[in-house]
C-alpha cells in the first residue's frame, strides 16, 4: 500500500518564513494548503502542482476563516497531518510610547491568531488520533529585549500555549513544536509598527547578521516535525542566551542584556 502524503496547512504562507516552509514541504512531496490574507497566491506559489497545492484566503484574526479552512481540508483531503501557525507581525517601542491599539493589533494576530488556528483544527486532529501542531514563536518569547514589550509578550504567550498543548494533546496522539528563531532575513519589517525612529534600518542590520536564512529554518522545522521535537531554537546565539538566562543569577543576566544594547536604543 502506498504511503499517504503528509498534509499541511500553513498560515501566513504566501511570503517570508511561511513561503519558505511551503516550498520545502512541496519539495518533500507533501500536500500543502497555504492560508494568507491575499486574495490569490503569490507568484512563487502559482507554479505549484494543483494536485498537491491548495490556496485559501485566510485572516487569522477571523475565527470563521480558520474554521472554513479546517472544514475545506476535511472535505478535500480527509483532514491534515500538520498545522503550522506561522502568521505574525512585529511592533517596537517603549512601554510608555506604544498605544493600546497597537497592543491589541499584535495580540490579535500573534497570539489569538495561533489560538484560533489550534481551536479550529484540534477537533479534526483528535478525531484522526494523530497530528502535529507547529507554532512559530520567537527568541523574543524566551528573552526580554527592551523596547519590544508587546512583541515579547505575544511570543512568550505562544511559547506558554505550546507548552500547555504538548501536555494536553499528547494523549490524543497530537505532537507539538514551538519554533523560536532569532532575527533572520524575512519580510517582517514590511508590516512592522514602531515608535522608534530608524527602526527599519536597525532591523535590516540585525537580519543581515543572521547565519541562517528562511530556507534553513524551514528545513529545520521539517526535521523537528519528523523527530517530534518540542523546542526548536535554530540560532546558536539564541540558544546560548536562553541557557544563560536560565542558569545565571538574574542580575548577571540583566547586565549581559544591557551591554548587548536594545532595538532602537544605545548600548550602555
Amino acid at each position: 500500500m502506498a504511503q499517504q502524503q503528509t498534509r499541511v496547512f500553513i498560515t501566513g504562507g504566501a511570503s517570508g518564513l511561511g513561503l519558505a516552509i511551503a516550498q520545502v514541504c512541496l519539495q518533500q512531496g507533501w500536500k500543502v494548503c497555504v492560508g494568507d490574507l491575499a486574495a490569490t497566491p503569490t507568484q512563487e506559489l502559482k507554479t505549484a502542482p494543483p494536485e498537491q497545492f491548495i490556496y485559501q484566503r485566510c485572516d487569522v484574526t477571523q475565527e470563521a476563516d480558520l474554521q472554513a479552512a479546517a472544514d475545506h481540508l476535511q472535505q478535500q483531503w480527509g483532514g491534515i497531518d500538520v498545522l503550522i501557525n506561522n502568521a505574525g507581525v512585529a511592533q517596537v517601542g517603549a512601554i510608555d510610547d506604544v498605544s493600546m491599539q497597537d497592543w491589541r493589533w499584535i495580540m490579535d494576530i500573534n497570539l489569538l491568531g495561533v489560538v484560533a488556528g489550534c481551536k479550529a483544527f484540534t477537533p479534526l486532529l483528535k478525531a484522526q488520533g494523530q497530528g502535529h501542531i507547529v507554532n512559530i514563536a520567537s527568541m523574543a518569547g524566551l528573552l526580554d529585549v527592551a523596547n519590544m514589550s508587546s512583541y515579547n509578550v505575544s511570543k512568550a504567550a505562544v511559547v506558554s500555549l505550546s507548552e500547555t498543548l504538548q501536555n494536553e494533546l499528547l494523549p490524543f496522539g497530537i505532537h507539538t513544536t514551538v519554533v523560536c528563531p532569532s532575527f533572520f532575513r524575512t519580510n517582517l519589517g514590511d508590516s512592522m509598527r514602531s515608535t522608534v525612529p530608524g527602526m527599519d534600518k536597525t532591523l535590516d542590520k540585525l537580519m543581515n547578521k543572521s547565519e541562517l536564512s528562511a530556507d534553513d529554518i524551514a528545513q529545520r522545522i521539517i526535521l523537528a516535525i519528523e523527530r517530534q521535537t518540542f523546542y526548536l531554537l535554530p540560532h546558536k546565539q539564541g540558544r546560548r542566551l536562553w541557557l544563560l538566562k536560565r542558569f545565571l543569577p538574574r542580575n548577571w543576566y540583566l547586565r549581559l542584556m544591557q551591554r548587548g544594547g536594545k532595538p532602537g536604543g544605545k548600548k550602555r
